[in-house]
């Protein structure tokens, strides 16, 4: 992803894992939700709720301790829309090596103050 931005950053702890003992989808898919609505919050200058979410994979496997980065982008503005790709990078607990663990897309709708619609403007000033 280019002109991706770190948003956020979490550490898997063993309550996040599957009966398998790998992380759980399910934890990754929402520390991406957490990192793409906190960029949807800031680049809309307020209230952003996801309305749809998809093309999730899971390329790679995360163990209990290491380390998630999650790095987002806007790929699409719509009028009241952002839409945000995710991508999970996994570093081991112990060392410096990084994979890409996650990767997803969400769409976000912008609200006022009454919980309505509103428009983004083409420069990122609301309307």
């Amino acid at each position: 992803m280019s002109d991706r931005e770190l948003t956020i950053r979490a550490t898997a702890m063993p309550t996040d894992l599957n009966p398998y003992g790998g992380v759980f989808g399910g934890w990754l898919m929402a520390q991406m939700a957490l990192g793409a609505g906190s960029l949807a919050s800031r680049v809309g200058q307020g209230k952003a709720v996801v309305v749809h979410a998809t093309d999730f994979t899971f390329p790679a496997a995360m163990a209990v301790g290491d380390e998630l980065s999650v790095y987002c982008a806007v790929i699409a503005t719509g009028r009241t829309s952002l839409t945000i790709t995710a991508e999970g990078i996994g570093r081991e607990r112990n060392g410096e090596a990084e994979v890409s663990v996650s990767k997803g897309t969400f769409k976000f709708v912008l609200l006022d103050d009454d919980d309505r619609p509103r428009a983004v403007s083409q420069n990122g000033d609301m309307v």
